[in-house]
């Protein structure tokens, strides 16, 4: 529904910039919030056992599950965007399939960002680009962008199950689910929001904020204890702070 709302706001939009009609009565309505779906997050072990199942795709599922690129984002790298100097992944592309037939543009923000990756991923991505020139596509053959796959019976689709096997607390995880992910991941490591934000490509800190709320609850947690370590400091020698003392 806010989906048609906002077709609907735009078309209305052109009217009044084509003076068909005097004003928009779309705009200024109080739409009901989008109900959030909850997120799936892996741990670190969950993310290698999922890799370990994925085959040839390996590489590219714990890239998504480190970085937290959108998937026509990784799968259009080329091997000139990976810094291994610094070890950045140049985000400047987008494969988005349309309809069939995929179509390269910019990224969903439609700003390039440079985003970083373990040191663990070094070796693998090596492996990923050796023997391609600098404008071949990183994952996959190199020339073909890699397709999503299906999400009825593709080989994330069979990576899961077999996961699920060894690990029967393993949710049913989707692709964009490793992006939610990467972002946990990040976060449990002590990355702070702006951060997250850059590397996922938000368009503000509000967003990522809004996005992921609930892996901040531990930050909250560790204000409260900084704010009562800070006033017993402060207290030192302070007459209230020994009873004794008055």
């Amino acid at each position: 529904m806010i989906r048609a709302f906002g077709i609907l706001a735009s078309i209305l939009d052109v009217a009044v910039k084509d003076r068909r009609i005097s004003s928009n009565a779309a705009r200024g309505v109080n739409l009901p919030r989008k109900p959030h779906n909850k997120h799936v997050y892996l741990s670190h072990q969950q993310v290698q056992l999922l890799a370990d199942n994925a085959g040839r795709h390996s590489t590219l599922l714990l890239f998504l599950s480190y970085t937290g690129l959108r998937w026509g984002e990784a799968t259009a790298l080329r091997v000139r965007s990976l810094d291994t100097t610094r070890r950045r992944a140049n985000v400047t592309e987008n494969a988005v399939s349309v309809g069939g037939p995929i179509i390269v543009g910019t990224p969903k923000s439609h700003e390039f960002r440079s985003v970083p990756y373990p040191e663990f991923l070094t070796d693998l991505l090596a492996k990923a680009c050796a023997g391609k020139d600098q404008d071949e596509l990183v994952f996959g053959a190199g020339l073909v962008h890699v397709p999503l796959p299906d999400s009825r019976r593709g080989w994330r689709v069979s990576a899961v199950r077999k996961a699920q096997a060894i690990d029967a607390t393993l949710q049913r995880v989707t692709v964009h689910d490793l992006r939610h992910t990467a972002a946990s991941l990040a976060i449990s490591a002590g990355a702070n929001v702006k951060a997250v934000q850059k590397m996922l490509g938000h368009a503000s800190a509000a967003m990522t904020l809004d996005t992921y709320a609930d892996l901040f609850d531990d930050d909250l947690d560790a204000v409260g204890i900084a704010l009562n370590q800070a006033k017993k400091v402060s207290d030192v020698g302070k007459p209230w702070a020994n009873p004794e003392s008055l």
